[in-house]
C-alpha cells in the first residue's frame, strides 16, 4: 500500500527537498525517504501539503481532471462583500481564460496559528477572511483571483484537499493518512499491475520543485511508455506515408 502523508507546511518553506541557496525546504520537516509532494503550495502560502511515494497516487491527488476540491482560507485586504464573492464563484479571467466555477463564502476570522512573520497591518485598511473552494490549480491562482476582484490576498492557508483536512496539525507537523481518510478518498490503486506506475508515466520522479512548478519531474527524459495499440497505430501511420514502390 502506498504511503500518504499530510503536512502542515509553514510559511516561507519551499515545496522541494533541496535548495542550492540554502532556503528552508521540506527536508527540514519531513525526514521520510522516498516521498514526494503531490501538487504544489507556494513558498508564501501555508497549510495542507500531501506527500506520497506512489506516482499514480500523486497523479490522482494533483491532476485537475480528478476534480478533487481544494479548500483555502484567505485573508484579504478590505471588507469583501457579496458582489466580489459572486464574481469569484462565477469565474474571473486570468490571462484571457476564465477560471472554473468555484465556491466562495465570507468567514469570521478563524482560529489559526500566528504567522511568522505576521502580515503587514495598516490601521486605515481593514481585512476580512473568505473560504474559497477550487477544482483547478493554476499558478498562484487564489492570489490572482482575489486581486482581480479588488481584494489583494494577505494570507493564504490551504485547509483541505478533497476529504483530507488540515485540522489538528500544527505548523511543521505531519502524519500518515488514516484508514477512514483512505476510504473517503476512494482511490483505486493500479498496484495489481507490477508495471502500473510506469504505464501511467511515473516510473522516474525527482524531488525537485520551484516555487510554483510541478511537484516532481520525470528523469528518464521521455514520454510515458506507449501501449501496444499506440505502437501499432504509429506503425500504420508511418506505413501509410511511405511512397509505393514502382513496379517494372
Amino acid at each position: 500500500m502506498p504511503r500518504l502523508l499530510l503536512l502542515h507546511k509553514p510559511y516561507d518553506v519551499l515545496c522541494q527537498f533541496t535548495d542550492d541557496a540554502g532556503r528552508t525546504t521540506l527536508a527540514d520537516y519531513v525526514p521520510v525517504p522516498g516521498v514526494y509532494p503531490a501538487g504544489r503550495l507556494d513558498r508564501d502560502s501555508e497549510g495542507l501539503l500531501l506527500l506520497t511515494d506512489d506516482g499514480a497516487l500523486q497523479a490522482f491527488l494533483s491532476n485537475p481532471r480528478y476534480k478533487l476540491p481544494k479548500t483555502y482560507w484567505v485573508q484579504v485586504e478590505g471588507e469583501i462583500g457579496d458582489a466580489a464573492l459572486a464574481r469569484l464563484e462565477a469565474g474571473v479571467p486570468l490571462e484571457g481564460k476564465m477560471t472554473r466555477p468555484a465556491r466562495a463564502r465570507r468567514l469570521e476570522p478563524p482560529a489559526v496559528p500566528p504567522r511568522d512573520p505576521p502580515i503587514r497591518f495598516r490601521k486605515s485598511v481593514p481585512t476580512s477572511w473568505l473560504e474559497l473552494v477550487l477544482t483547478e490549480g493554476r499558478n498562484r491562482q487564489v492570489r490572482r483571483m482575489t486581486a482581480a476582484v479588488g481584494f489583494p490576498t494577505l494570507r493564504l492557508i490551504r485547509v483541505a484537499i478533497g476529504p483530507l483536512a488540515l485540522a489538528g496539525l500544527a505548523p511543521g507537523a505531519y502524519r500518515e493518512a488514516t484508514a477512514s481518510e483512505w476510504a473517503a478518498l476512494n482511490y483505486k490503486s493500479p498496484s495489481s499491475n507490477p508495471k502500473g506506475n510506469a504505464r501511467h508515466g511515473y516510473a522516474n520522479l525527482e524531488r525537485v520543485q520551484g516555487d510554483s512548478g510541478a511537484a516532481t519531474r520525470r528523469t528518464d527524459g521521455g514520454r510515458p511508455p506507449a501501449s501496444a495499440q499506440q505502437r501499432l497505430s504509429r506503425r500504420a501511420a508511418q506505413h501509410g506515408r511511405r511512397r509505393p514502390r514502382s513496379r517494372r
